[in-house]
C-alpha cells in the first residue's frame, strides 16, 4: 500500500467526496482524521469507514472543525498529531456553494463562501508548514468552476479560482519544507451537491451522464497526489472531469 505509516486529515469528511477520500487513504494504508462540522455525522462516518476498510480503530480519528475558524483548524492539526504521533497529509475538501444572482448577494454571502472554500485551505496549509516536520503533502479540492463556470455561483467560482493561485504560491513556499502542494479540479460528480444544483434541476445546465464521475474517481486522483508516485508533482492542478472541459 502506498501510504503506509502516513497520517492524514480530510476535511468535509463525513459524506460524499470527503468520505470517499478518507476510505481510499485508509485502504492505501494511511491513518485518517475526519474533520467536519457535525459530531453525529462524524461518528457515523467513522463507524462506516471502519466497516468498509476493516482498519484498526486506532487508525481512524475525528474532530469537529469549522475550517473557517483558524483556532479550530489548529486544534484539528494537533488532534491528528496526538492520535497518530505525526501528521503527513491534508486534503482540503470542505466546500460551500450558494446559488444567487450577483445583485442579490451580500458581503456576508461572500465572506461565508470564502471562509470555507479559500481561507479554510489557507489555515490548513499554514498549519502544515508549521507542523509537518518531516515534510508531507497537501491536496486542495478546487473545481472546474475555476476554469469555466455558470450563472449564480460567483463566490464559489471566485474562491475555487483563488484556491488554484494559493496552491501555486504554497507549492513554491512549501518546497524548502518538503511539503508538496497540489490541487484537483473535479467536474460533475455524483453527489447531492450536483443534483441539488438549481441550475441542473431547472435544465439551465445540461449534464451529460457520460460526464458524471463518482466520488471514488476523485479519491483515486487525490491518493496519487498524496503518494510518493507524485514526488515530482508540485503546484499542479489536475482536472478530474471525464474530459468535460476538453469538449468544445
Amino acid at each position: 500500500m502506498k501510504l503506509d505509516q502516513r497520517s492524514a486529515i480530510v476535511t468535509g469528511a463525513a459524506g460524499g467526496i470527503g468520505m470517499a477520500i478518507a476510505r481510499r487513504l485508509l485502504n492505501e494504508g494511511a491513518s485518517v482524521l475526519l474533520a467536519d462540522l457535525d459530531r453525529g455525522r462524524l461518528d457515523a462516518a467513522s463507524n462506516q469507514l471502519q466497516l468498509d476498510t476493516r482498519a484498526e480503530p486506532k487508525r481512524i480519528a475525528s474532530a469537529v472543525c469549522d475550517v473557517s475558524r483558524e483556532d479550530q483548524v489548529a486544534a484539528a492539526a494537533d488532534a491528528a498529531i496526538a492520535a497518530f504521533g505525526h501528521w503527513d497529509i491534508v486534503v482540503n475538501n470542505a466546500g460551500l456553494m450558494l446559488f444567487k444572482p450577483i445583485e442579490e448577494q451580500t458581503a456576508e454571502d461572500w465572506q461565508r463562501i470564502l471562509g470555507v472554500d479559500l481561507l479554510g485551505a489557507f489555515f490548513f496549509i499554514k498549519q502544515a508548514f508549521l507542523k509537518m516536520k518531516g515534510g508531507g503533502a497537501v491536496v486542495n479540492v478546487s473545481s472546474v468552476h475555476a476554469v469555466e463556470t455558470e450563472p449564480l455561483v460567483a463566490p464559489y467560482a471566485a474562491a475555487k479560482t483563488a484556491l488554484l493561485s494559493l496552491t501555486r504560491s504554497a507549492a513554491l513556499e512549501g518546497k524548502p519544507k518538503k511539503v508538496r502542494v497540489n490541487a484537483v479540479l473535479p467536474g460533475a460528480v455524483d453527489t447531492p451537491m450536483l443534483w441539488d444544483n438549481p441550475n441542473v434541476r431547472s435544465g439551465a445546465e445540461i449534464i451529460n451522464k457520460a460526464d458524471v464521475g463518482t466520488p471514488d474517481d476523485v479519491a483515486a486522483a487525490i491518493a496519487f497526489l498524496c503518494s510518493d508516485d507524485a514526488a515530482f508533482v508540485w503546484g499542479a492542478g489536475l482536472r478530474v472531469d471525464g474530459g468535460r472541459l476538453v469538449r468544445l
